[in-house]
Order: C-alpha cells, then structure tokens, then sequence
C-alpha cells in the first residue's frame, strides 16, 4: 500500500479540492458564511455604476482644471480631484467584494458623506474661497444632489451586506 502523500502545514494553502473556496478563488476562512451577495452585486450594481460614473467624470473634469486653470480656483480643483480618488476606490471596493473591501467602502463613504456635508457647507458660508464649483459644492446641487445622497445609499447598502456576522447569510 501506498503512504498517503503529505498534506501542508500552510494554512492559507487548501487542503484538497473539496474545501469551501472564497468567490475570488482562495480557501474560505472560518465563521465566513458558505454562500454570501457580493456587496457590487444586486442593487450594488446601481452603486458600482453610479460611482463609476462620478469617477470618471470627477477624475476627467480635475485633470482639465488641474491642468488648464489651476491659478484660477486651485482649492476647488484639488477637492474635485480628492472627490475623483474617493469615488475610485469606493468603485473598486465594491467591485472586488468581501469583508475587508466591504469595510473599506464604508470608511470611504464616511469620509465622502463628511466631505460632502463639509464643502457644501463651507461653498454656502464662504462662497469667495470656491470662485469655481467643486463635485462637492452647495452639496453637489450642480449634479442634482447626487453626491449627498450616494454616500448615504451607499453605507445604507454596505451595513445590509454585512457578512461577519454569525447567523447572516448577506
């Protein structure tokens, strides 16, 4: 009879092929759920394509003000490109999904509901520091509020996907 082959001591290395197995392809780690909704999945897919699109046009219209007219509102445009990498690696968060990027969205939409409720805030009360509009302005009046409200439904949507917890399956 053959001996049985050896079986690593790695324990991120997976034992054999029957082994519960992650959706992005490593060994499932202990007290995670077997099944689980990934947090760009469902109504997710709403928030990854409107942040997608904020990201692309904050990333777009900062380069061109950082690049053109920087003398004229440089504070504007640098918060505009502060926006743009904000609304990049919420996008990325939840695309790629899990536990570790599902908290990270959610800091980063804290930190966006802050900046948006402190811009706004400070465009309303000193409108001479903003002589050009930032994503963030009068609360993101010029993008239909939109940006106030994306970081609300996004940590509304990020809290529902929890999936630490014992007893939740999404």
């Amino acid at each position: 009879m053959a001996p049985e082959p050896q079986r690593s001591q790695d324990p991120q290395e997976p034992q054999n092929s029957q082994e519960p197995q992650r959706p992005g392809g490593g060994p499932q780690e202990r007290g995670e759920p077997a099944r689980r909704a990934g947090i760009g999945k469902g109504p997710g897919t709403l928030l990854v394509t409107l942040y997608g699109i904020f990201t692309v046009g904050a990333a777009s219209r900062s380069i061109v003000q950082l690049t053109t007219r920087f003398d004229e509102a440089p504070l504007a445009y640098v918060l505009s490109a502060v926006a743009a990498l904000v609304y990049a690696f919420i996008t990325l968060s939840l695309v790629r999904g899990g536990e570790r990027a599902r908290r990270a969205a959610f800091g980063c939409c804290c930190v966006e509901l802050l900046g948006v409720l402190a811009v706004g805030t400070w465009t309303l009360v000193e409108p001479s520091a903003f002589p050009d509009a930032t994503v963030w302005s009068d609360y993101g009046m010029g993008y239909l509020f939109i940006p106030v409200v994306l970081p609300v439904t996004g940590l509304i949507w990020l809290r529902r996907s929890r999936t630490g917890e014992p007893g939740r399956t999404s």
